[in-house]
């Protein structure tokens, strides 16, 4: 497979791979925080926290890796904006099954499920702005650039003909 073109797909792949590894660090803290304060309960809520809030981002940037695939084709901006908005009512209708069946759950700590769910989004865009501020965009990019000037080509070799003379004047 050759590789995309799209110029923001390797700043979406080091957020994911950075928010991977934040994550795993954030679950060891949000779970040892959690069991602190409420024993297992405490460690399986701040545990959940952190999957339930890195799950949803992830689907954000994965489905614009996905959608980038049909990068080029007349119907890409179809494709991908169906792609990501599908994204997001996936992850809306997740979080509502998900609120719903935890809703009633007597393990479930709601302070530490909570403060894990508002950390693992901080822990994100702390990523996307660390990673964004050290990745090299230009401010123009996916384009291509002519390589020769047509105000510099002569008629003839622009393949055009000769502007007719005016005849009697």
């Amino acid at each position: 497979m050759t590789p995309s073109p799209v110029s923001s797909n390797p700043i979406l792949r080091r957020t994911l791979a950075w928010s991977g590894v934040s994550a795993l660090v954030l679950a060891l803290v949000a779970g040892g925080i959690g069991y602190a304060v409420a024993g297992m309960n405490g460690l399986w809520s701040g545990l959940l926290g952190v999957l339930l809030a890195v799950v949803f981002l992830g689907i954000t940037a994965g489905s614009i890796l996905f959608a980038n695939r049909w990068f080029g084709d007349p119907i890409y901006v179809q494709l991908f904006f169906a792609i990501v908005l599908g994204g997001w009512l996936l992850k809306l209708g997740i979080f509502l099954v998900v609120m719903i069946v935890l809703s009633g759950q007597p393990w479930i700590v709601p302070l530490v499920f909570f403060l894990s769910i508002v950390a693992g989004v901080a822990m994100s865009l702390i990523v996307d702005v660390v990673v964004l501020t050290r990745m090299r965009l230009p401010n123009v990019s996916d384009i291509t650039l002519p390589t020769v000037n047509p105000e510099d080509e002569t008629p003839d070799t622009a393949g055009g003909t000769p502007p007719a003379a005016s005849e009697g004047n």
